[in-house]
């Protein structure tokens, strides 16, 4: 138990005799109680924040697997990003012997990557839509190099999600032009 003392009233030894005081007490416990009571509830009661997660469909891990297919898509629906050190970041649009738009050095951010990836989402399905083929969107061809880091390409996953970039692919490989262009920049 908790106690407020006031002192013992008495003084000195002289005049007057006064009579003797009572010690004042509080009796704090039951402040106590009701203070991990509401701790507990608190506690309890509270929703943590979840944590936040992209999915992302990975191919199979089959080492037997010997039998694989290249995918072939249309060149004016393909964009490649290419992640350089240094955040720096190289695009363009189709084929690089050919390219439609680039390469062009492009930064992060709503006025770098995602207005480039929402007018050229736009553009592509205007494209399709021309060709009679409306459901076709932009495919992005993610090329990291060996110089970024992992917060660029948890920024471009995130810029795919927020543009609602639906077709995309993490890509390992470089061909020389791709990798003379990168090195150029």
């Amino acid at each position: 138990m908790a106690e407020l003392n006031t002192g013992d009233g008495g003084g000195g030894k002289g005049g007057k005799v006064r009579s003797k005081k009572q010690n004042s007490k509080v009796d704090l416990t039951a402040m106590v109680d009701l203070a991990f009571l509401l701790i507990t509830f608190f506690m309890l009661t509270t929703s943590l924040s979840k944590p936040q997660s992209m999915d992302l469909s990975l191919p199979d891990k089959d080492p037997n697997e010997k039998d694989t297919k290249d995918t072939k898509v249309d060149e004016n629906r393909t964009m490649t990003v290419m992640l350089a050190g240094d955040n720096k970041m190289v695009y363009y649009m189709g084929l690089l012997a050919s390219p439609k738009v680039g390469p062009k050095d492009i930064a992060y951010g709503k006025d770098g990557i995602r207005k480039v990836l929402l007018t050229q989402k736009r553009a592509v399905l205007a494209y399709s839509a021309a060709l009679g083929k409306p459901k076709n969107g932009i495919i992005v061809i993610i090329k990291p190099t060996k110089k970024s880091n992992y917060r660029n390409l948890v920024d471009i996953l995130d810029e795919m999600a927020i543009s609602g970039v639906e077709t995309y692919a993490i890509v390992p490989e470089f061909s020389p032009e791709e990798t003379k262009l990168v090195d150029k920049k």
